[in-house]
């Protein structure tokens, strides 16, 4: 590691400690990585991708020192808890909409037979017979 990385690096974990002892100089204080970035004078882009171990320490620390969830992770869990009610609600569409189909087939299945007319019973009261097609 050379020298700029070791600062930049010394830098996040000041950043850190100052905003998880909410005593933020240059952020506006929320326990997010955009914050830690700001705090620490470096590109949140860096911190996503040089060091992603400090990030993580970040995440880790929150949730140990402050029992709070992050701000990220609260907006994945309600995205989640929205899907899991979106896909449930799909599954009883479906279901009702299969129900459905299946009445729908026997009710054309009777409709569309053809009384056969050396049978002596009447068709029920409540089923009208349709016209034949001509031809």
């Amino acid at each position: 590691m050379n020298q700029q990385h070791q600062n930049e690096r010394a830098r996040i974990r000041e950043a850190m400690d100052r905003l998880l002892a909410g005593q933020p100089t240059v952020s506006n204080g929320s326990l997010t990585v955009v914050a830690l970035a700001a705090e620490a004078g470096v590109h949140r882009m860096a911190l996503l991708k040089r060091h992603v171990d400090l990030k993580n320490e970040f995440y880790e620390r929150v949730r140990a020192e402050t029992k709070q969830i992050p701000e990220n992770e609260k907006r994945l869990r309600e995205t989640v808890a929205k899907l899991k009610k979106t896909i449930s609600n799909q599954k009883a569409e479906i279901a009702d909409l299969r129900q459905r189909v299946t009445r729908l087939t026997l009710a054309s299945a009777v409709l569309t037979q053809t009384r056969d007319p050396a049978s002596d019973t009447p068709p029920p009261d409540n089923v009208v017979p349709l016209r034949s097609p001509t031809t």
